[in-house]
């Protein structure tokens, strides 16, 4: 297609799925107000000047997605990729979940898990049902559900924010620009349900792909969504973060989204020391997680809006930790950050001495 048409297919595209989040949330929240009003989370006014301000950072956001797909940093066609179908085929469960979510909401109930899940497998900060997601993390029905949900949540801008991950991570591979693609390593951190590793397939071509994450089941609907690509398929791997199970110095790039935010402080700091512990020198980590108070005090209502309509136990004290000091502290240089929309990306590198 030429690029203008290409271009506003993908602003439909795009206004289509905002359309679609925002109707969505008005929907779910006038139905819990009038069948649950006691149940309904307390907010804060959220003013239209800020509303504003979102929508801006929003559309600079797919701005810069789709300038770097034109320039030719991903293929344009990463822009439009996402499993329509399926997502139309599990819509109708996201509703029928809803209830169970209101009720956990209500009854406060946060560790309302799996029978089945065997506590000692897991640390407990992790054995919480964030954002009251009906299993937590520990079922083949919530991995199921969480990339549509996500979508909603961020109104269609979920996979736009992952792929801010790619330049970041193509300048920092040029350190080791001597080696053929595939004799480079990418270990994606809190893998989940592999739309990162997707994002990154697409974007860095042939270089090697590992996902870690510490639930079974979404490593199930990982590998089930990245089986669907050509050439080699990512390796997945199940293990904790603040233990990695891989050798000193075997990866030549680490990344990590929307992880930090549901972390403790101490856990945060561990799988910081865990990436540089298994990066080769010269090598690149690039984290994304939630804007914080520091970088986007214009919108510390919408920040303190998602700790109150969500379970995030640790949120609070993330949007206020200085992520910037902990790279630092784990040994990481050259370190840099930019926001984007409402996802902080940064980078940093593994000195060579």
């Amino acid at each position: 297609m030429p690029d203008t048409v290409s271009k506003f297919a993908y602003q439909a595209l795009q206004q289509g799925k905002t359309i679609m989040g925002l109707a969505h949330k008005e929907l779910g929240g006038r139905l819990m107000r009038l069948v649950d009003p006691q149940g309904a989370p307390q907010t804060v006014p959220v003013p239209a000047q800020m509303t504003l301000a979102l929508k801006t950072s929003m559309d600079r956001l797919l701005e810069t997605d789709w300038q770097e797909a034109e320039s030719g940093l991903y293929p344009p066609s990463l822009l439009f990729d996402a499993p329509w179908l399926d997502w139309a085929a599990r819509y109708p469960l996201v509703w029928l979940d809803t209830p169970r979510q209101w009720n956990r909401r209500t009854q406060r109930k946060v560790r309302d898990l799996p029978r089945d899940v065997r506590p000692e497998d897991y640390p407990s900060y992790y054995l919480q049902n964030f954002h009251h997601q009906t299993d937590g993390y520990l079922s083949d029905h919530s991995a199921a559900l969480y990339d549509l949900q996500v979508e909603i949540l961020f109104n269609g801008s979920a996979d736009a924010m992952r792929r801010r991950l790619i330049a970041p991570l193509k300048r920092g591979l040029r350190a080791f620009a001597q080696r053929s693609p595939g004799q480079l390593r990418l270990l994606d951190v809190a893998t989940g349900t592999g739309r990162t590793l997707r994002q990154l397939r697409g974007g860095l071509g042939e270089i090697q792909l590992v996902g870690l994450d510490l639930s079974a089941s979404y490593l199930r609907e990982a590998n089930r969504c990245l089986s669907q690509l050509p050439g080699e398929l990512p390796q997945l791997v199940q293990g904790n973060a603040e233990a990695l199970p891989f050798a000193d110095g075997t990866f030549q790039a680490v990344s990590c989204v929307f992880l930090f935010h549901e972390l403790p402080a101490e856990a945060r700091q561990n799988v910081l020391r865990e990436c540089f512990r298994v990066m080769e020198p010269g090598g690149v980590l690039v984290l994304a997680d939630s804007i914080q108070l520091a970088d986007s005090p214009e919108f510390s209502a919408v920040l303190e809006n998602f700790r109150r309509a969500f379970h995030e136990p640790y949120y609070r004290d993330y949007i206020s930790d200085d992520i910037q000091a902990r790279l630092a502290q784990a040994g990481f240089g050259g370190i840099s950050a930019q926001s984007h929309f409402m996802t902080r990306v940064w980078s940093a590198t593994k000195p060579l001495v």
